[in-house]
C-alpha cells in the first residue's frame, strides 16, 4: 500500500491507500469513473465495526459501483480499528471525526468537485451526523438505525436527501424509519419490498432505485 502526500493526488484504482486521520491511518480505496460527467466526489460510510462492517461491504461495493457508472468519483475507507485502519471503535464519537478528517483530505485535493455523503445502516448514521456541518450537495442514507443510535437531535440537510430501507429489515425498524422520516419534507424516501438489512439478492434493485432516484 501506499500514502499520498501531495495535495495534488487523488489515486483512483483497485489499490488501497492510507489518509490521515485523527486516531491513525485510514484505508481507503477510491475509484474515478471512466467517463467524468459530474465533478463530484461522493464519500461511502461502511456499517457497523463491531459487527463485521468494512469498506468491502456489498452494500457499500454497491453504492460505490452505481455512483461511478453515474459518473461520479467515490471514495470509501475504513472506520478505525477496521481492517489495516488504526486505532480501535470509539461509540460513532471518533467514526465521525475520521469521516470529518477523510472528507478535509478529499476536498484539499478535490476542490472544485461538489460533495456527496452517502452510507449504509450505522455509516447512514455517521453521514448524517457529518451532513449537520459539512453541507454535502447530496445525502444518501440506507437502512439509517434509527431503533438503535439516536437520531433525534438530527436535522434534515439542505441539499436532496434519498432513503432507502427494505421492509423486511431484520435489524433496522423499517417502521420506526418512516415515522422518523415522515418529519422531514425533503426526504425522498423509497421502501424495497421484501427486502432484508443487507439487500440479499436485492443489490440490483437498490443500484437502480439509487441510479433512477439520483440521475
Amino acid at each position: 500500500m501506499s500514502d499520498f502526500s501531495s495535495p495534488t493526488d487523488f489515486p483512483c484504482g483497485t489499490t488501497p491507500f492510507f489518509i490521515p486521520g485523527p486516531a491513525g491511518k485510514l484505508e481507503s480505496l477510491s475509484h474515478c469513473p471512466q467517463t467524468h460527467s459530474q465533478q463530484v466526489l461522493a464519500i461511502i460510510c461502511h456499517p457497523h465495526p463491531l459487527y463485521g462492517g468494512t469498506m468491502q461491504n456489498k452494500v457499500v461495493h454497491t453504492l460505490d459501483k452505481t455512483f461511478n457508472k453515474m459518473g461520479l468519483s467515490t471514495l470509501r475507507f475504513n472506520f478505525r480499528g477496521v481492517g489495516k485502519s488504526a486505532g480501535e471503535y470509539s461509540q460513532g464519537v471518533g467514526e465521525l471525526d475520521d469521516l470529518y478528517a477523510i472528507a478535509d483530505w478529499c476536498q484539499q485535493r478535490l476542490p472544485e468537485y461538489r460533495l456527496w455523503l452517502s452510507g449504509f445502516s450505522f455509516g447512514a448514521y455517521i453521514a448524517m451526523k457529518a451532513a449537520q456541518v459539512l453541507n454535502p450537495d447530496r445525502l444518501i442514507t440506507v437502512a439509517p438505525p434509527v431503533n438503535i443510535f439516536d437520531f433525534s437531535a438530527l436535522k434534515a440537510p439542505a441539499s436532496p436527501w434519498l432513503l432507502v430501507q427494505g421492509d423486511a429489515d431484520e435489524i433496522v425498524d423499517a417502521q420506526q424509519v418512516q415515522q422518523w422520516a415522515l418529519q422531514f419534507n425533503q426526504v425522498d424516501m423509497v421502501k424495497l419490498h421484501g427486502a432484508g438489512h443487507f439487500f440479499h439478492g436485492r443489490l440490483n434493485e437498490l443500484q437502480k432505485i439509487i441510479s433512477e432516484r439520483l440521475a
